[in-house]
């Protein structure tokens, strides 16, 4: 993008890479998921960071058996050639029961290098 500006974008505008994470993610598929990840790359979730593929593999093996939960994209934005965000709606068993998350991705040679999870 020339401008620099965000663009709201439709979901089956994401990268392939992006849809194949959240598919994996919304179904604790984390072999799947694992994947989508750079070797070098870099979650930041809940405060914490986990970096390289084996801490993110633990991490989301850990993410899928916490809580029971429903998660709804509600919306997605590119927000520079490489950087996306993806807005989802959580409802489940966790502490305040519903939460709005942007997970924020940033992408190298088409894999995730750097996702923050954040409200």
């Amino acid at each position: 993008m020339h401008d620099n500006q965000p663009r709201t974008s439709t979901p089956d505008t994401l990268p392939e890479t992006i849809t194949r994470y959240l598919t994996a993610h919304r179904t604790h598929d984390t072999a799947t998921a694992i994947t989508t990840f750079t070797h070098q790359a870099k979650v930041i979730d809940d405060g914490n960071t986990y970096k390289g593929t084996e801490a993110i593999r633990e991490w989301l093996d850990r993410s899928t058996t916490a809580f029971t939960y429903t998660i709804h994209l509600t919306g997605t934005q590119q927000t520079d050639t490489n950087r996306y965000i993806a807005t989802h709606h959580l409802a489940g068993n966790f502490p305040g029961g519903t939460i709005d998350l942007r997970y924020q991705f940033t992408l190298r040679d088409d894999l995730i290098e750097r996702l923050v999870i954040e409200p």
